[in-house]
């Protein structure tokens, strides 16, 4: 994990007010980063994943943008099969979290 950033506390530091925790983790493997930027720049802008984590009606919600749905809009088949491998490790994180 690069870094956690807690919108709640960064609301109310700001004035605002959220009622329940809403956290954004930012996760990065080097390898895995370095990988893909060589294959294409571009990927930067997705770069580094992101996990939320928030609580919705009293349940903990934690979701993330699917590494295959942001990497298929570069249309670049070698790349979206490095996607399949980070988003299923990056799912196995969150299942064995839950």
């Amino acid at each position: 994990m690069l870094w956690k950033f807690d919108i709640k506390d960064k609301l109310a530091e700001k004035g605002f007010q959220l009622d329940e925790e809403f956290v954004v983790l930012e996760v990065c493997n080097p390898k895995e980063a370095e990988r893909v930027l060589k294959e294409n720049k571009l990927v930067g802008y997705f770069l580094p994943y992101k996990i939320v984590v928030y609580k919705d009606a009293e349940q903990t919600k934690i979701g993330l943008p699917k590494p295959t749905a942001l990497i298929s809009m570069l249309d670049e088949p070698a790349l979206q099969e490095i996607a399949v491998d980070i988003e299923r490790r990056l799912l196995s994180c969150i299942d064995k979290s839950v």
